[in-house]
């Protein structure tokens, strides 16, 4: 990803940028604070959205990237998002919104198919737009989307260049003539269509079913909710060596289960239920008749138990408590959670009381997760 930013060449993966503008000439370490700042600021505001948000592979995310080539330093994230195509959509709702609520943010979008907001709106496109002159153009800014048009004649227009040959060119287009970049109507209707909705839209994304499942799994999804992503994952992706450690299980054992109710999203739900699956007869997991009226929670509870089995016998066992006790101490985390509080996350709940902390859970795992994220 150089001057024309090529984005993301992994499958179902969705890259994201968000630029400072005006873009000037700054020092290098006062750059990376101030983006930084504004990283924590994007974080917790959308926070009370993306902590209880279930995604299918990988969380929306932001961290500083330096400046290289034509390329000025700017905020940076990608997503798999694997076979839920709705987490794309929810990340272009989250970026437009981005640029809404911080003005001086411009923010660049693509996923491994190049510049997908337009082929969305591909009925509505000027003749002039194709796949080989659409680099450096398609933003958003002011929570709308913008792109930057080609002059009819060569030096037709002064501030207008044919080819737009690095993002800092397009930045400064955009930060001196913002009310001339604007997309036409119905290519920003195309593009809002499709985000229409959102964020209510994300409980209708959800689906609850009854799953009997060992009581440790009950615990962690308690804790952790959107951790169901990785244990369907998991066994949705499984392989005969997988498999293995399923045999005889070592950690969710079947005599431990009890009913109860679980969140998914339809996505995961679909996966969890056309998988056709028999437990090893050396397991302990064994199902009702299909005839029986909890076979459906039988079943979709030895799926998932399976799926976490498969987890936990690729983790090491201090690796979980090693990374937990690094997010309390983390120089971020104490202003994360004081933001928190000031955007009434913890919804006036008693600090201490048990839906306090569950709440302060699943911030942790969002925080670990979105922000203070190892490189690796």
């Amino acid at each position: 990803m150089e001057e024309n930013m090529k984005f993301a060449t992994v499958e179902d993966t969705v890259e994201y940028c968000l630029f400072l503008i005006p873009d000037e000439p700054r020092d290098p370490e006062e750059h990376r604070e101030i983006l930084q700042k504004y990283i924590e600021n994007i974080m917790t505001q959308f926070a009370p959205m993306l902590v209880p948000y279930i995604w299918q592979n990988q969380p929306f995310n932001l961290k500083y990237k330096p400046g290289k080539g034509g390329v000025p330093a700017h905020i940076f994230g990608m997503t798999k998002f694997g076979d839920n195509i709705e987490d794309e959509w929810f990340i272009v709702y989250i970026v437009k919104q981005i640029t809404k609520e911080f003005p001086e943010l411009v923010a660049r979008i693509e996923d491994n198919d190049g510049e997908f907001l337009l082929i969305e709106a591909a009925d509505f496109l000027p003749k002039w737009l194709d796949p080989d002159n659409s680099a450096n153009r398609v933003f958003f800014h002011h929570g709308e989307l913008c792109i930057i048009p080609a002059p009819k004649k060569p030096e037709a227009v002064s501030w207008l260049p044919t080819t737009v040959q690095t993002i800092s060119q397009a930045l400064n287009i955009i930060s001196t003539h913002p009310e001339k970049i604007l997309a036409s109507e119905s290519i920003r209707a195309a593009v809002n269509r499709r985000i229409r909705g959102y964020p209510e839209k994300i409980k209708a994304s959800l689906h609850q079913a009854r799953c009997f499942l060992p009581a440790g799994i009950v615990a962690v999804l308690k804790q952790r909710p959107r951790l169901v992503a990785a244990g369907v994952q998991a066994f949705y992706l499984r392989d005969p060596i997988d498999l293995r450690a399923c045999r005889i299980f070592k950690t969710f054992l079947p005599e431990t289960r009890i009913m109860t109710s679980v969140t998914f999203t339809k996505c995961l739900y679909a996966q969890l239920v056309q998988q056709r699956f028999m437990p090893d007869l050396r397991s302990g997991y064994k199902l009702p008749p299909p005839s029986h009226p909890q076979y459906r929670a039988h079943e979709l509870g030895m799926k998932l138990a399976h799926g976490f089995e498969i987890l936990c016998s690729k983790c090491s066992p201090h690796f979980s408590d090693a990374k937990k006790s690094l997010v309390t101490t983390s120089p971020l985390w104490a202003g994360f959670l004081e933001s928190l509080k000031k955007n009434d996350y913890f919804k006036g709940l008693i600090e201490g009381s048990a839906q306090y902390q569950e709440r302060l859970e699943m911030a942790k795992n969002y925080f670990q997760l979105s922000i203070n994220r190892p490189e690796r």
